[in-house]
């Protein structure tokens, strides 16, 4: 069986529903994200029952500081046996490269965030960010791979072009992921999963889809069709 493309978001406020969700699902069929809210609550020890149980982790902490503070950061995040963390690429070529020389022996994948899918043209000119979003995604992905990391997070509308610009040798993780008729919720920029597959994606963020879904294994075994499809 091939690898999960499927990374569920455990976007909750506690451990417990988060560990409930798992016992639901199959380790085959996806891996799990961890972000901020919930590891500032529950911390290691959630991921260390989450990896017991077989799951794959995503770290998604979105580092983005000095490049010694980064640097240490992704070390302390490869130690607990995570599948993948990331930083923000807008952090900078130093904190980039200081990022990945910490993982340099660690199996730990290391991808940086590009746009939040959250933002539009207006949110960039109104942080002074030159360009289109896709312009910008660009040329952030472009600096992640010129330093080394595995890959970045972007929009499922932006993976063509970047696909035709790096190539296939590059993870594309892409948040923003609704089946048809879905909610957009907070996403400006979104796909559904058959599309972001289509467009080159390497994994699909899915969250509310499937964590609020009435049966979250049925939905996520659909999923899994409709992407083999």
């Amino acid at each position: 069986m091939s690898e999960p493309r499927i990374i569920v978001a455990l976007d909750y406020p506690r451990a417990e529903p988060a560990l409930v969700l798992a016992r639901t699902l199959r380790p085959e069929l996806c891996r799990l994200k961890i972000g901020k809210e919930l590891f500032t609550i529950a911390g290691p020890q959630l991921i260390e029952k989450l990896m017991q149980a077989g799951f794959d982790i995503f770290l998604d902490l979105k580092f983005h500081d000095i490049p010694h503070t980064v640097a240490a950061a992704c070390k302390a995040a490869a130690s607990l046996g995570v599948w993948m963390v990331n930083v923000h690429a807008s952090g900078g070529r130093n904190m980039l490269l200081a990022a990945r020389e910490a993982l340099a022996t660690s199996p730990t994948k290391l991808i940086a965030v590009t746009l939040l899918t959250s933002m539009n043209r207006d949110d960039l000119q109104e942080i002074g960010w030159q360009g289109e979003p896709n312009d910008v995604v660009q040329r952030l992905a472009l600096l992640a791979r010129d330093c080394g990391l595995d890959g970045v997070v972007c929009s499922a509308l932006e993976t063509a072009g970047l696909r035709q610009l790096i190539g296939h040798d590059f993870d594309l993780v892409t948040p923003g992921i609704r089946p048809v008729n879905s909610r957009l919720d907070d996403q400006q920029r979104i796909a559904t999963p058959r599309q972001a597959i289509q467009q080159g994606a390497s994994y699909l963020v899915i969250g509310r889809p499937i964590t609020q879904a009435t049966d979250p294994l049925a939905t996520l075994i659909q999923l899994n069709q409709a992407i083999a499809s």
